[in-house]
């Protein structure tokens, strides 16, 4: 019997059966609930941002590289169009370009030495140097602009091996030099103009490399 009843009881016994009826009854207690089966939080996933999700590089579409390539190279909309044009009927966009100049001599066998800026959309311009020989029918020297377009070029430091040339890729078009370099899946499209192209480089290869190298091999 608890202290509120007995008061109760003590207040009937002295005739006070009106207050006794007043007080409230004791509420039972309620019931406890139901021990919980489930087990503990699960912490929601976190992401870490030192390791965001990789994202394709985005490409360049025609009109933005014709107006480079005729800006840069020093030729006509006309001209730098339809060498693009070509290109980009063979490979589509390019995620990346080179603009930069180089200095190639040859008589059977032939060097090149060029260094360029690389640009890819929403990343700074990194710093590119190339060389290499060839061995071919092309003669004499030249010094020119060259105009790379880069095709299934993800990340700038890709940039960075050797490129063989793709025989057989060479021509011109519009006074306009071009022909196809590849390494594994990524492909290059040099543009140059001038005298002497030197087509037939396209036997050889070109290193691409962060310093320059004296050496070409």
């Amino acid at each position: 019997m608890d202290r509120r009843t007995l008061i109760v009881s003590g207040l009937a016994s002295l005739g006070l059966p009106e207050i006794a009826k007043a007080q409230p009854a004791a509420s039972p207690a309620p019931p406890a609930p139901p021990p919980s089966t489930a087990g503990p939080p699960t912490p929601s996933p976190q992401v870490n941002p030192s390791y965001p999700a990789a994202t394709a590089a985005q490409t360049y579409s025609r009109d933005e590289i014709v107006n480079q390539v005729s800006d840069f190279l020093g030729v006509t909309a006309e001209a730098a169009g339809a060498a693009v044009e070509r290109i980009f009927a063979q490979k589509g966009r390019p995620t990346a370009y080179i603009a930069g100049e180089e200095g190639a001599g040859a008589f059977a066998v032939g060097l090149r030495y060029g260094r360029g800026l690389l640009y890819m959309k929403d990343r700074p311009a990194m710093p590119v140097f190339w060389q290499g020989p060839s061995i071919g029918w092309d003669f004499g020297g030249n010094a020119s602009r060259v105009f790379t377009l880069c095709y299934n070029l993800q990340a700038g430091d890709a940039i960075f091996q050797r490129f063989a040339g793709v025989e057989g890729s060479a021509y011109l078009v519009g006074g306009i030099g071009v022909n196809y370099q590849a390494a594994k899946d990524i492909t290059l499209a040099p543009m140059r103009v001038g005298v002497g192209l030197r087509l037939g480089a396209n036997l050889g290869y070109l290193a691409y490399t962060r310093e320059r190298r004296v050496l070409p091999f």
